[in-house]
């Protein structure tokens, strides 16, 4: 990649027709569009092999190469081998069968650390487990910077943990944590680490081997895929893991024992699809670059990033400026990266009556605790109904912060 290459955003937009409007879009985090490339697989799929794949007869084996393209494309997103993935109908669901699948290797007494920052994705099935004589402890966000320090886990840590869950980033709060440092500490303590990428994945370069995790979850819609859910699991503890399947289902068939009823043929063809939109954007920004796939998804997530932080700079300028917005999160902003995802509060507001107004500008955010109550309860946004949310991705434009900066100044 060469300093001066820049990410072509029209380029990237061309790509998607809901852009072809008027309309802003900085909902992202909640899931973002998708490009013509996925679109186009969906649309093939269903159109000339709908049908049982895996059995033999043309459709059939069309079927079944389309969804084995899919999943290769979605493990290599995190630089995963596709033996390695669960590909399941969401993240909460995914969470959900495998706290299942690990509570019988749980003794009594042994301990679980969770957050009060989280996506209740990566936090309620875990505390359920109470009930089957696991002890839960809450890793809690720091009050001056709103976020999860290392230093308050420390404390929490001895020979009975068993699993620690925390988020790459946080789909309120966005600052990104060293996920390689927390794992290497939690691994010290002989304990297992279970990761939310799902805000940290439309942004950054994921990497699983490099940060060691053990497992690491995203959604593929929201990084321009369809709505599924990816549990990503070192092998071998993904093969100890107990059948939440039906009864039959081979021991240690873990990609059909940890996805009841099986993964959604459709929906895993099209994600290949996003394969195909990163190679249209690798092509057009370094032709004739022969690069293995994930030198190419780190050269483009080099330049998704350099985007995204000049656009997030400009809002979290305009939003520190203004006396009465409270930034989540912004007391660390000097300390740790960001995504570009900003929640914020403005004094003696409801947080609904923001997005209401910028509608009228056809900008589209929204207001809400998000699924990350227990976050939304920690930094006190309850009784404004929740933050108000902005979230960009690379295929947001200039011309979107000069849209949404107007609009806000007008609303505020």
């Amino acid at each position: 990649m060469t300093n001066d290459t820049r990410l072509d955003a029209e380029f990237c937009r061309s790509h998607f027709p809901e852009l072809s409007g008027d309309w802003v879009f900085m909902e992202n985090a909640g899931g973002t569009l998708v490009p013509r490339q996925v679109i186009d697989r969906l649309t093939r799929y269903a159109s000339h092999c709908q049908v049982q794949p895996g059995e033999g007869y043309p459709a059939s084996d069309d079927a079944q190469a389309m969804i084995d393209e899919g999943r290769a494309a979605l493990a290599a997103m995190i630089n995963a081998d596709p033996g390695e993935i669960v590909v399941g109908p969401s993240t909460t669901s995914n969470v959900y069968v495998l706290s299942h699948a690990l509570a019988p290797l749980l003794a009594p007494g042994d301990e679980i650390i969770v957050t009060n920052q989280d996506h209740e994705a990566n936090n309620g099935a875990w505390r359920r487990l109470e009930t089957t004589g696991a002890v839960v402890r809450e890793w809690k966000m720091n009050r001056e910077t709103d976020d999860l320090e290392l230093e308050d886990l420390e404390p929490l840590l001895n020979d009975r943990t068993k699993l620690v869950c925390f988020t790459h980033c946080s789909n309120i709060v966005g600052l990104i944590h060293d996920v390689k440092a927390i794992v290497k500490r939690i691994h010290q303590a002989g304990a297992l680490a279970c990761v939310d990428g799902v805000a940290y994945a439309p942004h950054r370069r994921v990497d699983v081997k490099d940060l060691d995790v053990d497992f690491y979850l995203y959604s593929p819609y929201k990084i321009f895929g369809p709505h599924l859910g990816v549990l990503y699991g070192k092998r071998e503890l993904l093969s100890k893991t107990t059948n939440q399947n039906h009864y039959f289902v081979g021991a240690g068939d873990f990609q059909r024992s940890l996805c009841p009823g099986g993964p959604n043929h459709e929906l895993t063809a099209a994600a290949a699809g996003i394969a195909g939109y990163f190679d249209a954007l690798h092509d057009h920004h370094f032709p004739g670059a022969n690069l293995a796939r994930p030198e190419r998804l780190a050269n483009l997530f080099g330049l998704i990033a350099a985007h995204e932080t000049a656009m997030a700079g400009r809002i979290e300028d305009y939003l520190a400026s203004k006396p009465s917005i409270r930034i989540i999160g912004h007391g660390a902003a000097g300390r740790r990266e960001r995504v570009s995802v900003f929640s914020f509060l403005v004094d003696g507001r409801d947080s609904r009556e923001i997005p209401e107004k910028l509608r009228a500008a056809r900008i589209g955010i929204y207001a809400d605790d998000f699924y990350a109550a227990r976050c939304i309860d920690a930094v006190g946004a309850r009784p404004q109904n929740g933050v108000v949310r902005v979230s960009l991705v690379h295929y947001n434009a200039a011309r979107d912060v000069d849209r949404l900066i107007e609009a806000l100044d007008k609303a505020i």
